[in-house]
């Protein structure tokens, strides 16, 4: 969620902050989140572990990199291809977020299938991941929105949300647990 609501002041100064770059942002979101919900869940059945957990946190890090490195450029690229507020900042979300936010998407039922032992636990552990995940969302958005943003630069608060991604997912990749163990 905090990508999300960056991705507005990021796109703002090209495509401006009205209701179809908004409307643009938030199908690029639930698009990208419920194909990599549906990928996430199809690969957690091959080989399951909290290695492989921490190397899609990883790669999900990595794949905000080029959102740092060539987002203004390519915004401005696009505002000119496209003009168009409304396609264009469909465009413009769609290059910017749709891979990261897939792979994001990835991990939520990967982390399900770890946590799954029987099937009679399975809604409880699904109920509680969602829980923390949903909790956590609501308060990063909170502490992007009233926080965050007034401290630092966009490009700062999403290099800080990569390189938490990151330490976790180092500890995860280097963790040597098994499948199952990850209660």
């Amino acid at each position: 969620m905090a990508v999300e609501l960056l991705g507005g002041r990021l796109m703002a100064p090209t495509f401006g902050s009205s209701i179809y770059v908004w409307g643009a942002i938030i199908t690029v979101f639930m698009l990208a989140l419920s194909l990599g919900y549906l990928a996430g869940g199809r690969y957690s059945m091959r080989q399951p572990s909290v290695r492989r957990l921490g190397v899609l946190l990883l790669v999900a890090a990595a794949t905000v990199l080029p959102v740092l490195l060539f987002g203004e450029r390519m915004l401005d690229a696009v505002s000119i291809a496209m003009p168009d507020p409304r396609f264009g900042s469909l465009l413009a979300a769609t290059i910017l977020f749709f891979v990261p936010t897939f792979f994001s998407g990835m991990i939520s039922p990967y982390a399900v299938r770890l946590l799954v032992r029987d099937q009679a636990s399975s809604g409880r552990h699904a109920g509680q991941l969602y829980f923390v995940s949903t909790f956590g969302s609501a308060a990063g958005t909170l502490l992007t929105s009233f926080y965050l943003v007034l401290l630092l630069e966009v490009n700062h608060i999403l290099l800080s949300l990569l390189a938490v991604s990151g330490v976790i997912g180092v500890t995860a990749a280097f963790s040597g647990r098994p499948a199952g163990a990850a209660q």
